[in-house]
């Protein structure tokens, strides 16, 4: 099948100014498709050189018009304020969003199958696209919206099947706690959790916090390049795995989890996410941030030990199910009942 893919993001590093936590499997999955017999044409700006200079246009296929597709899917975008609801042309706009409802209008409407891919759910339940016979919404989600379906965050196997948990643990950690990522909507869970362990123990905040002034004592390191994230992981015991709370009641894990557990970084699930017991053992589900602390000083004690990489290769375990392979089957499987599916 022709398949066309609307993302905003990159496919390499990219830029430090960007949230785009997508690149850690967005190429991987545009292989897999394309492995699996697919062409697919990337519909949205080439990010990639636009802004970072790397050109990868003899590797994967962009096209800012309107070609023949038998598929078109969508890393869903939404209205930013100042950013893509502005005219196009003024200083610091971003065209994703009206590139986006040109392909709707065009595509979609026009009855072409379509697979919106809510990453961060933010299609609302009641949208009308939802009810629409030849579009099907994928979410991370393991209670996923009425009528959607999960498709994990997808770890790419090649990672997946190379970490080695011994050799993991043999790692030196300096640090003990860290985040990697953005402050959006994560007040509420970094407060609890994150933010009264840090004052005991040796910790870093990577990413874009703008409102820091309740947390003092907390080090906030800005925002790091794409290409640090897997070093920062791998200087560090454990992170704790912090959701806005529309992701938190769905169960829906980001990227965040499988980056730390294959750099060896001990996830802790906050109790209150919906499934987390479905991603990480029992005992590194955590209540409050006393207990982040409780685990955190265990971790210490059990570094570099058979323990300890006993505990890494639970976590990589239960990486399993998010395979990337398994959700790319889940992709063919959507389009396949798309295709069959009469108008």
């Amino acid at each position: 099948m022709e398949i066309g893919y609307s993302c905003w993001g990159f496919l390499g590093p990219g830029v430090v100014d960007t949230p785009d936590g997508s690149r850690s499997y967005r190429a991987p999955l545009i292989d897999a498709l394309e492995i699996a017999g697919h062409l697919v044409t990337l519909l949205q700006a080439n990010r990639d050189l636009d802004e970072a200079g790397l050109d990868l246009c003899d590797a994967y296929d962009f096209n800012s018009g309107l070609p023949d597709l038998d598929v078109v899917m969508f890393e869903w975008r939404w209205p930013l304020p100042g950013r893509n609801t502005t005219a196009c042309g003024s200083l610091g706009h971003h065209c994703d969003l009206h590139r986006q409802a040109e392909l709707v209008e065009h595509y979609t409407f026009a009855g072409v199958p379509t697979i919106i891919w809510d990453l961060d759910r933010r299609l609302s339940a009641d949208d009308a696209l939802r009810v629409l016979p030849n579009v099907r919404v994928c979410e991370f989600a393991t209670r996923p919206t009425p009528g959607a379906t999960t498709t994990f965050c997808p770890v790419p196997d090649s990672r997946l099947d190379a970490a080695d948990a011994y050799e993991l643990a043999q790692l030196h950690r300096p640090t003990s706690l860290v985040y990697v990522g953005n402050q959006y909507d994560r007040d509420e869970h970094f407060d609890r959790y994150f933010a009264s362990a840090a004052a005991h123990v040796g910790h870093r905040v990577a990413g874009k916090w703008t409102r820091t002034q309740a947390w003092p004592h907390v080090n906030f390191t800005g925002r790091c390049a794409f290409t640090e994230v897997d070093r920062i992981h791998r200087g560090a015991l454990a992170t704790v795995m912090l959701l806005p709370a529309r992701y938190a009641t769905a169960g829906h894990i980001t990227q965040r989890l499988f980056e730390a557990v294959l750099a060896g970084c001990v996830p802790l699930m906050p109790a209150d996410v919906v499934d987390g017991h479905r991603f990480v053992p029992d005992e590194l589900i955590v209540v409050d941030g006393k207990d982040v602390l409780e685990r955190v000083e265990y971790l210490q004690r059990i570094a570099g030990t058979i323990t300890h990489a006993g505990l890494i290769y639970q976590c990589l375990r239960y990486l399993d199910q998010m395979r990337l392979s398994r959700q790319a089957a889940v992709f063919q499987q959507v389009m396949t009942d798309l295709m069959s599916t009469p108008e």
